[in-house]
């Protein structure tokens, strides 16, 4: 395993001004990308263009793979905010087969898509399995040439629901289609701590990328039942301050054979005065440094 971290992470605020040089203060030489609906990612620096770059063509995937390995950058995975219960549903899966096909230009693995969907709260449970297997299926075959994985994240109301994970890849049942696993989303979603690591090891073996964020609730509080997302600005910290044992996380997702990036989705900067935030994301670097060593 090594660490990368999310490209809206490491810009933050104006956390640093190019990702190239939060890569370099940092010491990570991976970054996950947001891939936008008009099939853009950002820049590594400045002096490239502040506007977005395009992947919406094999010329300008491979202008992109060449950016990367100008500045000795890896790209580890696609970031897709997907609706797959949204109006324009055909135009959502042709938005992920791009996606797809960018990532395996790119040399990546995974494109990680979103569980969170219109109508999720009410629609009946199989109806929402359903809506989202046939997207991903559809996506899966149209991109069938490619071993590129889709994950998708524990994200939101359904996504944090281990019933409806185990539905959902159940309808799909393709080895193709795992996981983006955010290690603090079901702590986010009210699961007891306990819990967490129990659901955890359940969906390691699902794990095609992931997420690592930590929380750190009142101790009385953390084994606890809380309400989807309760307090969780007030609660979220750095890796080192939170509940989360990422030790035995990293545990965990070796046993079942992961062997891909650990990525840092530090949502805690807003605690902290700005000329503190490069300070918590060296922390959060330096812990993952010491856990895999």
């Amino acid at each position: 395993m090594y660490i990368s971290i999310r490209d809206d992470v490491a810009l933050w605020g104006g956390t640093y001004p190019s990702l190239k040089e939060a890569l370099d203060d940092l010491g990570v030489e991976a970054v996950e990308l947001r891939f936008e609906r008009d099939c853009t990612v950002a820049p590594l620096t400045p002096a490239d263009g502040s506007a977005r770059r395009p992947l919406d063509s094999p010329d300008a995937v491979k202008q992109y793979r060449d950016h990367l390995a100008q500045h000795r950058v890896r790209a580890t995975a696609l970031l897709l905010l997907t609706d797959f219960n949204q109006p324009e549903a055909e135009a959502e899966v042709q938005w992920v087969v791009s996606a797809v096909r960018a990532a395996q230009g790119l040399g990546m693995a995974t494109v990680r898509v979103d569980s969170n969907m219109t109508g999720q709260r009410e629609l009946p449970f199989d109806e929402r399995v359903a809506r989202v297997a046939a997207a991903v299926t559809r996506v899966l075959r149209e991109t069938e040439e490619t071993p590129v994985a889709l994950g998708i994240e524990n994200h939101g109301f359904q996504g944090n629901d281990p019933a409806w994970l185990d539905a959902l890849f159940a309808a799909v049942g393709s080895p193709r289609f795992g996981m983006t696993l955010d290690t603090g989303n079901f702590y986010w979603a009210g699961h007891p701590l306990d819990r967490v690591y129990e659901i955890l090891e359940h969906f390691a073996p699902r794990a095609k990328h992931t997420h690592c964020k930590n929380i750190a609730y009142p101790a009385e509080l953390r084994n606890q039942q809380r309400d989807l997302g309760w307090k969780y600005g007030e609660y979220v910290a750095p890796f080192d301050e939170g509940d989360i044992d990422h030790r035995r996380v990293i545990r965990l997702l070796r046993a079942a054979g992961y062997d891909g990036d650990l990525c840092i989705e530090d949502e805690s900067m807003g605690h902290y005065d700005p000329a503190q935030w490069r300070e918590v994301l060296r922390r959060d670097v330096a812990h993952f440094r010491e856990l895999l060593a």
